[in-house]
């Protein structure tokens, strides 16, 4: 298993504090850079390879803001699983109403989608390719 570092990310005039856990402090100018610095400086210090290692940066806004967007952070992951049991119920749900004779276009209507959707929750509930999964041949390929 990795060792893994806790950093806490702190806001400054030229950009963020890095405070890694036992380790020490270094800098950077935006959050999108905070981890290959943080990861440089671990390596530099400890001599072990970058990749070596995990990183968990949390950024501390203050004023109060912290506790509103760990909120914020957990409720989409609540809605990103939610998201995914509705997904799971849809494509059971199509499958039950096609294997009750409904068409596609009666089953759009009574689930409130288009015959479109319905189409595709009917191929992933077959484990067929849903439309991200999907990929057209190339005119190079088909022929």
């Amino acid at each position: 298993m990795k060792t893994r570092y806790a950093v806490s990310a702190r806001r400054w005039a030229r950009g963020w504090e890095l405070h890694i856990d036992g380790v020490g402090v270094t800098q950077s100018h935006s959050l999108s850079d905070a981890e290959d610095m943080v990861r440089d400086y671990i390596a530099l210090d400890t001599g072990a390879d970058p990749d070596s290692f995990d990183v968990s940066i949390t950024p501390e806004i203050g004023d109060g803001l912290d506790q509103h967007i760990e909120e914020t952070r957990q409720r989409i992951r609540e809605a990103e699983q939610a998201q995914a049991q509705a997904a799971e119920r849809s494509r059971a749900l199509v499958r039950e109403l096609a294997a009750r004779g409904l068409s596609g276009k009666d089953t759009a209507k009574v689930l409130g989608v288009s015959p479109q959707r319905v189409s595709q929750l009917l191929k992933a509930a077959a484990g067929g390719p849903g439309r991200a999964g999907r990929k057209r041949p190339r005119k190079a390929d088909a022929a």
